[in-house]
């Protein structure tokens, strides 16, 4: 079964940097684009970048400039950079990624105060 499991979240404050990752438990030449997203409390979750196969990226605006998504398949791991954090950028991240079904990790906590 495959698994993604997130790291790198904390607590950080405002204008700092958190590095997450998330680890796939197979292979993740062929499992297309992948995908990061977030949920904030009492609100619904929402894509934060993709990166596909072929390396390209979408970023959401309110991340945009900010944050770096990027991937090493030989490490089997996807990771997003995040720089100049916001307190409105509290929330669990979540990695996702299609294979032969879609696979969510279990979300990692990141915390921006003030």
């Amino acid at each position: 079964q495959v698994q993604l499991v997130e790291s790198g979240g904390g607590l950080v404050q405002s204008g700092g940097s958190l590095r997450l990752s998330c680890a796939a438990s197979v292979s993740i030449s062929s499992a297309g684009a992948m995908s990061w997203y977030r949920q904030a409390p009492g609100k619904q979750r929402e894509l934060v970048a993709v990166m596909s196969s072929r390396g390209t990226t979408i970023y959401a605006d309110s991340v945009k400039g900010r944050f770096t998504i990027s991937r090493d398949n030989a490490k089997r791991t996807l990771y997003l950079q995040m720089n100049s954090l916001r307190p409105e950028d509290t929330a669990v991240y979540y990695c996702y990624a299609l294979f032969n079904r879609p696979v969510w990790g279990q979300g990692t906590q990141v915390t921006v105060s003030s």
